[in-house]
């Protein structure tokens, strides 16, 4: 089914159902609830469900999908809705499955570095977890301490230790998943290495929910590291802080982190938390948060004198050294409150471009070119070690008609330059539903017409998450 088609509309019919399998506290039909899971964090969309479902067992998603799937109604996963590309909106209404009822951490195997746990578990519960076993699961999006673990399965999230250790599609074992018949899964085995068939777990990992429904994850996990060093380091000019990351690279240092923040995010985080710790005089227009980590603090040390010789060659102002845990939790929450700041300020697009590092500086200046050539302000940061740059327009003055028919022009201008300096339109952020028309940019025909014959085979009929990561 095309999203397009119709879906079928819920009766009471289909209420009563519902109600006799998961419980009348388990199904939510009231203007307030369908309000409240229209809508994610994706700039200002609101689409209702019929109703809103919150399963508590495998059986019991089985049971919805295999209902859903013969009835032909939309099926929406949502977790906690913290996702920027319109993942979890329910399009075309029916039935929005919130798995917020699956939120135990079902084991933590010490022995063998793994956890196995349920899609609603928030992802820093499961960090801190592990850490109390000496034990770390490093994919740390900015949104770590609302959003859960399904999300960051559904959307292959990365964050800040990505640039290190990978993002999630790099910890996932085993995954149980409820398929849009309703039959139940696993898709590999809790091993580390599996050379057994076709990799499905790879293959619903970044998937959106699009091609069934998670309902628990086997995660790989890593020793903790021990200790941690973070510096802040100003910058003359935005684009030499993008090419003091790869020249940290070429020195052969792996940082924890590294993370780029031009002025005006950091202006607007700080005026957004009030913490003025930090000064930003005229003439400084970008930030890199540089993190090493290891066991070694001597190590740690060596990295920073070698990161110091390496960005001391740029114009920089002098370098902040966080030299408490406070100070670090406090430069860390900066960074991660940019995007909610950015969005108190304006009405705005984000769009989640990636580069290999060595052409992020050209980015930058495309995206900047590009801005001025259709009127709009643009405020950048990302995670500058992966090439991530997360692109947030601001509407501010546009008038409507200029926003709504010339900006997708410009936003297909910058995703040309990303596909043409080796990039592709999405990191981390997924594609969902307001980057869906700008797939014939990285993929042709071919390409495309393969990720819908995977759609078609294990979703015939095209009930789960309709309307999202293909072109109309």
């Amino acid at each position: 089914m095309s999203s397009s088609q119709q879906y079928t509309k819920i009766t009471q019919t289909d209420l009563d159902f519902f109600i006799q399998i998961l419980g009348s506290d388990a199904v939510w039909s009231d203007s307030e609830s369908l309000l409240k899971y229209a809508s994610d964090e994706t700039e200002d969309f609101v689409f209702s469900p019929d109703v809103v479902l919150k399963p508590s067992t495998t059986v019991q998603v089985s049971t919805i999908l295999q209902y859903c799937n013969q009835k032909k109604i939309a099926v929406t996963a949502q977790g906690a809705r913290t996702g920027l590309s319109g993942g979890a909106l329910p399009l075309f209404g029916g039935v929005a499955l919130s798995m917020e009822r699956f939120n135990k951490i079902i084991e933590i195997d010490v022995n063998n570095g793994q956890v196995t746990v349920e899609p609603a578990v928030i992802t820093q519960v499961l960090q801190q977890a592990v850490a109390e076993n000496n034990l770390f699961y490093p994919p740390d999006p900015a949104s770590k301490g609302s959003c859960f673990i399904g999300g960051n399965l559904a959307e292959n999230s990365g964050g800040p230790k990505a640039v290190k250790y990978g993002v999630t599609n790099e910890y996932v074992l085993n995954l149980e998943v409820v398929l849009a018949n309703g039959e139940i899964l696993q898709t590999g085995a809790n091993v580390l290495k599996n050379a057994t068939g076709y990799n499905l777990t790879q293959l619903i990992v970044g998937s959106e929910g699009t091609l069934g429904i998670i309902t628990k994850a086997v995660l790989k996990l890593l020793p903790l590291p021990q200790k941690n060093m973070l510096m802040l380091v100003p910058f003359h000019s935005a684009e030499q802080a993008c090419e003091a990351v790869a020249a940290i690279f070429q020195k052969g240092i792996t940082p924890s982190g590294l993370e780029f923040m031009e002025r005006d995010a950091l202006i607007w985080t700080a005026k957004f938390i009030g913490d003025d710790s930090v000064v930003i005089p005229d003439h400084v227009q970008a930030h890199l948060l540089i993190e090493v980590d290891g066991n070694d603090e001597d190590v740690l040390m060596r990295e920073c004198e070698t990161i110091v010789s390496v960005i001391e060659k740029f114009e920089i102002d002098e370098i902040l050294f966080a030299d408490s845990q406070a100070q670090k939790d406090k430069l860390w929450n900066l960074r991660r409150k940019v995007g909610e700041a950015v969005k108190s300020q304006s009405v705005y697009k984000e769009e989640d471009t990636v580069v290999p590092r060595f052409e992020l500086p050209k980015l930058l200046k495309g995206v900047k070119e590009i801005g001025k050539k259709y009127g709009f302000h643009s405020v950048c940061y990302g995670h500058a070690g992966d090439g991530n740059l997360h692109v947030n327009i601001i509407k501010g003055n546009l008038s409507d008609d200029i926003w709504k028919v010339e900006l997708p022009i410009a936003i297909r201008e910058i995703f040309e330059l990303t596909i043409g300096l080796g990039g592709t339109i999405s990191g981390e952020h997924g594609i969902g539903y307001v980057q869906k028309s700008y797939m014939n940019i990285p993929f042709g025909q071919v390409e495309l017409n393969l990720m819908k014959g995977i759609k078609n085979l294990m979703d015939p009929n095209g009930i789960l998450n309709p309307g999202k990561i293909f072109p109309d």
